[in-house]
Order: structure tokens, then sequence, then C-alpha cells
């Protein structure tokens, strides 16, 4: 029997080989550069038709966030449109931490993700579209440290300002499907939620704020190891200058409401963070947060608020993370959606788990609640 054949050298492709025995893999996740961030991994497998292949991924227990893969199920595609979850199990004592992945491919290629990637094509795509949408203008803020656009997709005739980000992690790519379903709902001028906000506010929409690190293959940081969702105290042309740009068009045309997308390796929900721990927080400002979350959390049952992060302390938030920073800067209401890499404790679905179709719908619900957010500050 002729030896599988893995494949990475592609647009955010991740993995490095150690060994292949017939259809049997050992493997590792390659660092973001220049950082020690691992955990993102996408490749391809050819040569299985029809027989069962066995992955194993190593040395996870010294990988960014091992506590990420208990539980955890990979994702798998044979046409790179339908994203399924495939058997899989973790050992923290074998090879110090073993992700064990197996498949039968019906056919000669599949492919392996930490979660459903979002290409950077797929990703131009999703601009160009929007740009040639009714009312959307298109603001290029800047460019990455390896000169690729940041691009802002800018609508709506309303008076508040809403600020909407993703993927200042480029592994997490739940963000920018998440910005797919919003940017659908926003464009189609049938929508109903998209009309309402498009009359309420101006939108300021930036998709991919790190795309460097998105073609790398990265975890979590930039070309030059820069995690940008610890730059916004003090962001620089040579470290930072997506977060530059973007907190510089922000400066431009205030903000009053912020959403910055993510996922989380470890917590088998969505959820939101906020800003409880910022300088000068009154109650009124605090209040626009719990509300906007208690809100949702009656829209979806795909979204909670028994399982996140813990709350800062009063005056002890960390100000160069995005929320705190934009909240603290323009007194507004800010915040951080979190979508899971794993499936909902609460509320499952075995075949896909957390899925990119679930991601886009439940930007709709956040645009929705947003709504009534707006309408229950008008009363």
């Amino acid at each position: 029997m002729s030896n599988i054949v893995i494949d990475a050298a592609f647009d955010s492709g991740n993995i490095e080989v150690l060994e292949i025995a017939g259809n049997t893999a050992r493997l590792a996740i390659r660092k973001d550069k220049q950082s020690e961030f691992a955990q993102w991994f996408h490749f391809r497998v050819t040569g299985a038709a029809g027989a069962p292949v066995e992955l194993k991924i190593v040395n996870l227990n010294n990988s960014a966030y091992p506590q990420g893969w208990p539980g955890y199920t990979a994702c798998v595609s044979e046409d790179r449109e339908y994203w399924a979850r495939t058997e899989t199990a973790f050992d923290k004592d074998a090879a110090d931490g073993t992700l064990t992945i197996k498949y039968t491919p019906a056919g000669n290629i599949a492919w392996f993700a930490y979660f459903a990637p979002y290409s950077m094509e797929r990703h131009h795509d999703l601009v160009s579209e929007a740009a040639a949408s009714e009312g959307v203008e298109l603001v290029r803020l800047g460019q990455s440290v390896e000169g690729q656009p940041i691009d802002c997709l800018e609508m709506g005739e309303g008076q508040t300002r809403v600020w909407l980000t993703g993927r200042q992690h480029p592994g997490e790519t739940q963000a920018e499907w998440w910005m797919e379903g919003a940017l659908e709902c926003l464009t189609d001028l049938a929508d109903p939620v998209g009309r309402a906000l498009r009359q309420r506010c101006r939108l300021y929409v930036v998709p991919n704020c790190n795309p460097d690190g998105s073609c790398r293959g990265h975890l979590r940081t930039n070309a030059v190891g820069v995690n940008l969702n610890r730059e916004w105290e003090s962001p620089s042309e040579e470290n930072s200058p997506e977060v530059l740009c973007i907190r510089n068009r922000m400066d431009e045309t205030g903000v009053d409401f912020a959403m910055d997308v993510h996922g989380d390796e470890a917590i088998p929900a969505v959820f939101l963070a906020g800003y409880e721990g910022i300088p000068d927080l009154t109650d009124a400002q605090l209040a626009g947060f719990n509300d906007y979350e208690a809100i949702l959390d009656r829209r979806t049952p795909d979204f909670q608020t028994k399982l996140g992060y813990p709350k800062a302390a009063p005056g002890k938030a960390n100000m160069t993370m995005a929320t705190t920073q934009i909240a603290h800067r323009f007194k507004c209401t800010a915040m951080t959606l979190e979508m899971p890499y794993k499936d909902l404790a609460d509320f499952p679905e075995p075949e896909q788990g957390w899925s990119p179709e679930r991601c886009k719908m439940l930007a709709r619900d956040c645009l929705a609640a947003l709504v009534e957010w707006l309408e229950t500050r008008e009363q």
C-alpha cells in the first residue's frame, strides 16, 4: 500500500508532516511566525479513497490553548463547501498531547481544519460583492504589514455610528463567516433588519482585520508575530498598522456601538465579553452592554450567559484590547462576541457542530438584536 500524501502549502495552510506510514500520519502544528502561538491547522490528504485514515497531531500540551482539545472534534470536507465533523479523540498523555483524527474519505481528497477555513479569495469576493451593492461605499483604511488592504464597507443614512470588526485573530475564521452573514443581511434591500439598521445607523464593517495572518495560517498574530487585539492602546505603523488605520478611522467617525467578533478555543458556547473594568465607567454606559446581552439571549438559543470570561474588577480592565479601548475612548457600548471551535454544550448539532452556517445565522440574530436595542433607547 502506498502512503497518503499531506499538503499545506496553500492559503491558510498549516501543518508539519513528521512521519507517514500507509494511511497513518504523525503531524505537528507550525507556530505563528515570530510567535509561540500554535493551534490552527489546515491541510489536505490525498491517496486514500474509500480507506480509513488516521491522523495524529502531537505535542499539543504545548499549544496556545491546550484546554481547547478535550471535547473538540475536527472539521473535514471533501468539496471545501460543506464542512462536517469527524471522529476525534485527545490523549494528553500520548506524545505530549495527541489529537487523533479518524476519517474515511469517499474520494481521493479530503481537507481537514481546526474550523472551516475562510480563504482570502472568498474574502475578496465578499468585499467586492458588498461594495457593488446599492448604498455601500468601500473605503481602503490602510494596509497590513505585508501590504494587503484593510477594507471597510460603509453604509446607512442614520446617525448612530456602528462598527463591526472581525478576525483580528486570523485562525478565528468563525468571525468572517459571521461577517458574511452580516453583510448579506445589511446589503439585502428586502431584508427588514438590514433596512432598519441602514435607516437608523451609519455602519462600518471590517470583515478581516488581519489578512497577513489569514494567508499564513496563523492562529492569533500578524506577519510580525503581533497579537492585534493587544495593540489598541498604542498601535504603531511598524508592528500593528492594521489596528492603527482602523482606530484612526474610528476617531474620524466616532463610535456609538461596536462589536468585535472572535472565536474561543475552550468554551463550548457563544457569549459576550464587555468592559466592566474600564476607567470612569458609568451605570448608564454599562447598561448599554447589559441590555444588548439580554436582548440577544432572548432572541436565539445559540446564545447564552452562563459560560464566559471572568469580569474585570473596577479599574482593572486590559486597555490594550479593542472592546475596552473603544468603550473607554468613545464612551460607547462595545463588546467582544465569542463563538466556539467546539459544539455548543447546551444546544449541540452532532454532524457539523458549530459551523459556518450557524455563524451566519447568528450574525443576523445579532443585527436583529441591535435593531431592538436601538428601539428601546428611542423610547
